[in-house]
């Protein structure tokens, strides 16, 4: 495209809510809880196998501690989203990044979900579907309110857009 309609591509210029961190953070400790507590209490248990189990308890725990200490505040960083009147922009990920972009066009419908974390952190995620073979867009960590407000820009600009979706 050339002229006045081109869509000049960019990173999205917005990051999610910062306390997106502290809820990925209590995810991958929850996570981690789990199968240290089962590691742990088998280890307690059963008489010959006991150190190993214990060991890998600690293994586990000391993973999980790490990868909660240095991932969310990564994953903030990187972290991005955009909305236009034109499109959708999205780009996630640490190692691996992905940068989506969606035009109003092509969205079939939007959503918005929270988890019981979620709730506790007064955070929602919204999901864009598209036509798209790749699947759905979501932007999580939002705060709730501007997930609600977004989801309803979302449908408006959607239903205003020539195009059918597929």
């Amino acid at each position: 495209m050339t002229g006045e309609n081109a869509v000049r591509l960019r990173p999205p210029r917005n990051a999610v809510d910062e306390r997106a961190v502290t809820w990925w953070r209590s995810r991958l400790l929850a996570t981690t809880a789990v199968p240290v507590i089962v590691l742990a209490v088998l280890g307690a248990l059963i008489g010959p196998a006991r150190s190993w189990l214990l060991i890998t308890a600690g293994a586990v725990a000391a993973v999980g501690l790490g990868c909660a200490a240095f991932l969310p505040s990564w994953w903030f960083r990187v972290h991005r989203w955009e909305v236009t009147d034109d499109a959708v922009y999205v780009r996630t990920g640490a190692f691996w990044q992905e940068w989506r972009i969606a035009p109003m066009s092509r969205i079939q419908t939007v959503d918005t979900s929270r988890g019981p974390l979620e709730q506790l952190f007064r955070l929602a995620t919204v999901t864009v579907t598209t036509a798209s073979s790749k699947g759905a867009i979501r932007i999580s960590g939002l705060d709730h309110e501007l997930a609600a407000g977004l989801a309803e820009r979302l449908t408006v600009i959607t239903q205003a857009t020539p195009g059918d979706a597929t």
